[in-house]
């Protein structure tokens, strides 16, 4: 052996010191093994209520792909919550902090979890909230903790709730969107509804007249049922055009239809017929009144408007009733119930880890004194450059060694 290479150690001298600190060894792991018993039993008891949802199956499949696209179409919402797939879009958006200031709200989660911010409480979610997927049962776990089981089932249970709201809001099927389309489109034409019956009323004041004759009235309702056409096309077009693309054939074919219906309107409203034939909706303007032209426009406004509201109401139905076809998009499987046994604290995990740990470290201990007291023999001049090494780095430096 040269001194480089320091003191040979075998097996027999690491168990000859181990067994001289057997004393420090056994009262040092004692100690500590009474502590993480007294400190096991001072943690709080933690309850997991489990719940999980499901995506939508291979009959849904469709849906769930024009959801993602709704959502690109909603402001580009799935990228910019980093979701790729369904499932990392469901996750994110039970995540989000819109259903996480609900929960807040519901709950009073400020004054439960003791903290004043929302920023605290954001970051508190991962602390006592867990959801994750699996892409192979297409399954949604959220588990919450707490130490009241009754809370945390009710916690659990909430976030099928308000992922309900949520996905309701955004529109995500294409049920719901077109069932919020129509209904925007309803709201609109009843506006206009409106303001036609109170442009005729104004008419009527004005002019005095009630009523026109009955070619008149064909005129108004033949115009009006050719509009009504074209805007309810118009409509589907633009329903149809949120998931699909020009080269679709349901697309053609109603740019084809729109294009047909503005010739026919426009020939009719120029009083013109095809190939020489008069249209039976020509009436000459110069053979109305001033005032008879005026309520020739605003009856025909008026029943514009009708017939738009039908067409819109029987849209909007048919929509709520595919809407009402199509179901949740996440169904909730396993509702969450209190749980009848504590998650955590794992006391006796608890009480031999840190018994084991303490009785590795001071058998480290215990070798490595051995091993110093060993090295002081073999090479007494490094032992010395060690000791002035160490006396240097002391906070309180005492009297240097003699080299």
């Amino acid at each position: 052996m040269t001194p480089d290479d320091g003191p040979t150690v075998g097996l027999v001298d690491l168990l000859t010191w181990i067994g001289n600190g057997k004393r420090p060894i056994a009262i040092v792991t004692a100690v500590v093994a009474v502590i993480s018993v007294v400190v096991a039993f001072l943690l709080p008891v933690v309850f997991t209520a489990r719940s999980s949802l499901l995506l939508p199956g291979s009959q849904n499949q469709s849906g769930s792909t024009a959801a993602l696209a709704a959502l690109g179409t909603l402001g580009g919402l799935g990228s910019g919550l980093g979701a790729k797939t369904p499932e990392e879009l469901y996750v994110a958006l039970l995540k989000s902090d819109t259903v996480q200031r609900a929960l807040v709200a519901r709950f009073d989660l400020a004054t439960r979890w003791d903290m004043k911010t929302y920023e605290q409480l954001r970051r508190a979610f991962a602390n006592y909230v867990r959801i994750a997927s699996d892409k192979k049962s297409g399954l949604i776990s959220v588990e919450v903790d707490d130490e009241d089981p009754n809370f945390a089932a009710k916690f659990a249970n909430a976030y099928p709730d308000e992922i309900t709201k949520l996905m309701a809001r955004l529109a995500v099927s294409e049920a719901q969107l077109r069932r919020v389309f129509f209904e925007q489109q309803l709201k609109d034409v009843k506006d206009r509804l409106v303001a036609a019956e109170l442009g005729l009323l104004k008419v009527q004041e004005t002019s005095g007249l009630i009523g026109l004759d009955k070619h008149a009235e064909a005129l108004i309702n033949a115009a009006a049922q050719i509009r009504a056409q074209i805007v309810a096309r118009e409509v589907t077009l633009n329903v149809l055009r949120l998931s699909a693309t020009a080269q679709n054939p349901d697309v053609q074919r109603l740019s084809a239809e729109l294009s047909s219906l503005r010739v026919e309107l426009g020939r009719v409203e120029a009083g013109a017929g095809g190939e020489g034939r008069t249209s039976p909706l020509d009436m000459p303007v110069n053979k109305l009144s001033e005032a008879g032209v005026e309520y020739v426009r605003a009856r025909r406004e008026l029943r514009l408007q009708e017939t738009l509201l039908e067409g819109m109401i029987r849209q909007y139905y048919i929509a709520k009733l595919d809407e009402a076809k199509e179901g949740p998009l996440l169904q909730q499987v396993d509702v969450a119930v209190p749980p009848d046994r504590k998650s955590k604290p794992v006391r006796s995990l608890i009480v031999l880890t840190s018994t084991l740990l303490a009785a590795l470290a001071m058998c480290a201990w215990a070798v490595w004194r051995g091993y110093r007291a060993l090295a002081r023999e073999a090479d007494p001049e490094g032992s010395q450059a060690w000791s002035r090494v160490g006396q240097a780095w002391r906070w309180r430096r005492g009297p240097m060694p003699a080299p």
